[in-house]
């Protein structure tokens, strides 16, 4: 529930910076038109903004991170009986502050993406218009969803960027208490993809993420894109 909390939170934040960037570009061709040289000055305005909203992008991210890393402590606290007191003791000295400083750097420029990839989709459909056959009211409509496309955008960020930050201090937690690997966990619902199904119940080591989608790097239990699975850390201890 405190997952889906803090995604919600973040996909709102984000879902906002998508809707102003709708207002920008409609507000530029509110009849529906598009040009070339609309296209050029979309781009100025969003390599603006994406300047401009670097200082908010920090305070939303940073929000986001010490949310999810608050309720990873309370988690580890909440099973500290299964462990041992010098366990328990030795996790309040886990990294978690230089992940939290690198997680920020990664947030914050995954935010500032949204209005610098609106531009280039922008871009290239302009480029597709003028290179191909594809009638100019057709590649205005495809232009005019670039909101809705980067909506779209913003609440896959949400859902990964918060999957992937849970499972960032999760696993810098089990590892400093001596972990080697754990057990995927899948969300349990129809909707979990067969790759990942097939993982669920499986020992993974931290050092050996599986691969499980075609054209993707490996990654751990709730780090790729949409996934909703998570990770059960096997301490040595238990």
């Amino acid at each position: 529930m405190a997952g889906r909390r803090a995604e919600s939170s973040y996909n709102t934040r984000l879902r906002g910076l998508a809707k102003q960037i709708d207002v920008i570009l409609k507000g530029l061709a509110p009849d529906g038109n598009w040009s070339v040289d609309l296209t050029a000055q979309f781009k100025d305005f969003m390599d603006d903004y994406a300047v401009f909203i670097e200082p908010w992008a920090r305070s939303v991210a940073n929000y986001m991170i010490a949310d999810v890393g608050r309720r990873d402590a309370r988690m580890w606290k909440s099973n500290g009986l299964a462990m041992s007191r010098a366990m328990r003791a030795e996790l309040q000295f886990a990294p978690t502050g230089i992940l939290h400083a690198a997680l920020l750097d990664e947030q914050v420029a995954l935010i500032k993406s949204l209005p610098l990839e609106a531009a280039e989709r922008v871009k290239e459909l302009t480029n597709k218009g003028l290179t191909a056959s594809t009638r100019s009211t057709t590649i205005a409509k495809e232009i005019m969803r670039t909101g809705e496309v980067t909506a779209n955008r913003a609440k896959m960020i949400a859902r990964t960027e918060v999957s992937r930050t849970a499972m960032t201090f999760t696993q810098a937690r089990a590892m400093f208490a001596g972990s080697v690997g754990y057990i995927w966990r899948t969300s349990g619902d129809p909707d979990v993809r067969d790759t990942h199904q097939a993982l669920e119940g499986k020992y993974i080591r931290w050092d050996d993420p599986p691969k499980t989608d075609k054209g993707l790097d490996p990654y751990h239990a709730g780090c790729g894109p949409n996934c909703r699975c998570y990770a059960e850390p096997v301490l040595p201890d238990l």
